[in-house]
């Protein structure tokens, strides 16, 4: 086949603006190709699938539109709401009908505790009900144990259990943080994946002060409106509407186009080969995955690929499942997050007919939830087929909620190696990987596996990128400094 390819001058003048690739087309990539475009450039984002969206998947289940990947997002940060606004769904963004949710944890539905960080709390009385006598009584002698250095990084499984016992961890800190990467806590860094907790262990003996410190500390900040937003349709619709905008601005937009050679030329700009496409640009912007990442930077930055050739994911899968509301019944909330010490299959549910208004509003005769299946290390469930699946979570469903109706229609989607996992030392592991690339001119990277796994996350990391291609590393240094924190949404992902 005769290659074809684009020549494009390098500069920035009017006439002809610098030519940026962005090598993703996920939330992170669409968010960097959108503010490029705002900044006067010229883009070109090259996505291997079929399609634009990364885990933000819009689908339908018995003629109900429902988020097939992540479902929710934080509104407590700034970047996805205002990027929503942006590009034209500001009407459309909601907040949760009803933020209750429930553990099913010792053989019932408890309510989700309050007065928590995470799983960890600023009072052994915040977790009652949840925990045996004996937890809650572990968690009193915080105050009296000697102070756990947390050193440059630890463990949060780890550090709470030597403070307040492993039964905290195993039936509440577990499951949230499951909940967000499919992880393990024992392993999860805290530092990465709860800042906010790191830095207060660092300053305070005792684990439940510094709780109680975190939770004065956002009382005075007043801050007011929901935790988590939506949006009519899902959340799915919001890389569709970014595209669209970006396309609308003269951006181009390349589904099918894996690209399979990445390499600087001797003008300084960059030489990308997407099948029989060569694109010559100003700069780059790598917005996949970490295996893809570390293969196209294995030939000019090597010291950054290896750093990503270390990135583990988690593999999980979605089971969503609609019923006539006449025949399914279900406890009032959101829905409930399962601990893995209960050894169940299911690791959450979420009821989203009664999480968002939307969804019940588009057919009032039509319940539909979903489940989760998949935590990291685990593969076996994952290898079995969709009905086992379907089977599976309707066998813990009606155990967990008395739900015994027959489904109208169910749907499994699969997100292999979905969740990147934030391990001890993972914020060192990205300040060497982004040492490495800023020492390239005219390269930039960016998504989950840096600085949160969230959407308000990636969209920042995002942001930071383009920001680093301008000679700015503000953003870079920030977000590697203080990681973007992802809260779990109540139950289901």
């Amino acid at each position: 086949m005769r290659e074809h390819t684009e020549d494009t001058p390098t500069g920035d003048g009017p006439e002809r603006p610098g030519h940026v690739v962005v090598i993703g087309g996920g939330i992170a990539g669409l968010a960097a190709a959108h503010r490029l475009l705002g900044r006067g450039r010229r883009v070109s984002v090259l996505e291997a699938s079929d399609r634009v969206g990364g885990k933000l998947l819009p689908g339908e289940i018995a003629g109900v539109r429902v988020d097939l990947g992540a479902e929710s997002m934080l509104a407590r940060r700034p970047e996805a709401i205002a990027l929503a606004r942006e590009v034209g769904l500001g009407e459309r963004l909601q907040p949760p009908a009803t933020a209750t949710a429930s553990i099913w944890t010792r053989g019932a539905l408890r309510p989700m505790p309050k007065g928590h960080v995470m799983g960890v709390p600023g009072t052994a009385a915040a977790l009652s009900g949840v925990l045996s006598d004996e937890g809650l009584a572990r968690i009193e002698r915080d105050a009296d144990l000697p102070r756990t250095e947390v050193g440059d990084d630890v463990a949060v499984g780890e550090y709470v259990a030597a403070r307040l016992g492993r039964e905290v961890v195993d039936r509440l800190v577990e499951p949230l943080l499951g909940g967000v990467y499919a992880g393990d806590a024992y392993r999860i860094s805290m530092r990465s994946a709860v800042p906010q907790l790191y830095r207060a262990a660092r300053t305070h003996d005792s684990l439940t002060e510094a709780v109680r410190e975190i939770q004065a500390r956002a009382a005075a900040d007043q801050q007011t409106g929901p935790v988590f937003m939506g949006i009519e349709g899902g959340v799915g619709r919001l890389p569709l509407a970014v595209a669209q905008s970006v396309r609308a601005r003269g951006g181009e937009i390349v589904t099918g186009a894996p690209v399979t050679e990445l390499r600087r030329e001797a003008s300084g700009g960059w030489r990308v080969v997407a099948g029989d496409r060569v694109l010559r640009a100003d700069a780059v912007v790598v917005a996949v995955p970490a295996p893809a990442a570390a293969a196209l930077l294995r030939a000019e930055v090597p010291g950054a690929a290896a750093g990503l050739d270390g990135v583990e994911y988690a593999s999980m899968a979605l089971i969503t499942l609609a019923y006539r509301r006449a025949d399914a019944g279900l406890p009032a909330g959101s829905g409930f997050l399962v601990p893995p010490v209960d050894g169940r299959t299911i690791k959450a549910s979420t009821f989203a007919s009664q999480k968002w208004g939307w969804i019940a509003d588009e057919d009032p005769d039509t319940i539909v939830l979903r489940t989760s299946v998949g935590r990291y290390g685990e593969t076996e469930i994952l290898g079995r087929d969709d009905a086992h699946l379907v089977d599976v979570s309707r066998r813990d469903l009606k155990e967990a909620t008395g739900l015994d109706a027959t489904p109208l229609h169910t749907r499994v989607t699969r997100w292999t190696d979905g969740l990147p996992q934030y391990p001890v030392g993972h914020h060192a592991r990205v300040a060497r990987v982004r040492e490495h690339v800023a020492g390239v001119p005219g390269l930039a990277v960016c998504g989950a596996q840096y600085d949160g796994v969230g959407i308000p996350a990636c969209i920042a990391s995002a942001y930071a990128a383009v920001d680093q291609l301008e000679g700015d590393l503000s953003g870079v240094q920030e977000l590697t400094a203080h990681p973007v924190q992802s809260l779990h949404g109540g139950a289901g992902e």
